[in-house]
């Protein structure tokens, strides 16, 4: 019984090998890294023959050199080898095991943003995407600290000196805090709207900014993207908004 699992485990190294090669020569194809490939398997190959054969003298130099390869391998591949170790971060199956960045601030942005909703404390919380915020951030004052929902709910709390202004994060970063935003001037706006909800969808018509912000006067939850305003959204439904947002779409 034992020589059949030895023979299935024998076929599974094979099967392992052959793809991994395949996969590689796949991403060098018509490239000059495609001649140095092949010259590689034929050494290999080399390698197998004069082990099979007992040639000594051959095996024992193709041994001696078994350290170079590794490092020429490395070197010489090097733009193939990040080509596949970035495709292989960006898979389902290590996505499964590994939360992107941008899901862990949204984490953290909705607690706040549950909090605040139902202590009805006002905020105005902008999320960067492509679009440069400098001229913004540069009228607030810099934080420069990983978001947290404990930092956002101190940042927003009444009489403090930086509660009026809006928040400013980039990727994991709170860069800012008490930052002026453009008022909207669309005159299909609800009259009863606010300053906050108007500098809300001021800058998402300027920026491709995504902007979350909470009534003082009600706890709603609003989101302005793309100079329209989504209103009346539960933490729930502000999470599932927000990730459809900043998700990238997968090719097909």
């Amino acid at each position: 019984m034992s020589w059949v699992i030895g023979w299935w485990v024998d076929i599974l190294d094979i099967a392992i090998v052959t793809f991994l090669f395949y996969k590689l020569f796949q991403l060098i194809r018509g490239t000059r890294a495609a001649q140095m490939f092949l010259g590689l398997i034929i050494i290999i190959a080399a390698s197998f023959i004069a082990d099979w054969l007992r040639l000594d003298a051959l095996n024992w130099i193709i041994s001696s050199l078994k350290t170079v390869w590794v490092v020429a391998f490395v070197i010489i591949f090097q733009p193939e080898l990040r080509r596949v170790l970035a495709q292989l971060g960006q898979s389902r199956f290590v996505r499964y095991f590994m939360r992107p960045e941008h899901l862990v601030v949204l984490d953290e942005v909705v607690g706040a943003v549950r909090e605040l909703s139902l202590r009805r404390i006002g905020a105005l919380i902008v999320i960067a995407r492509e679009a440069s915020l400098r001229p913004y951030i540069d009228t607030g004052t810099r934080i420069n600290a990983k978001v947290s929902k404990e930092l956002l709910c101190t940042i927003f709390t009444p009489q403090t000196p930086l509660h009026d202004g809006a928040c400013i994060i980039v990727r994991e970063q709170i860069v800012a805090a008490g930052c002026i935003l453009p008022l909207s001037e669309n005159p299909m706006l609800p009259p009863a709207l606010g300053m906050r909800h108007r500098a809300a969808v001021g800058l998402s018509e300027e920026t491709d900014s995504i902007v979350v912000a909470v009534s003082e006067e009600t706890g709603g939850i609003s989101v302005a993207v793309r100079g329209n305003l989504r209103r009346k959204l539960d933490p729930e439904a502000l999470r599932e908004f927000l990730e459809e947002l900043l998700t990238p779409a997968e090719a097909t």
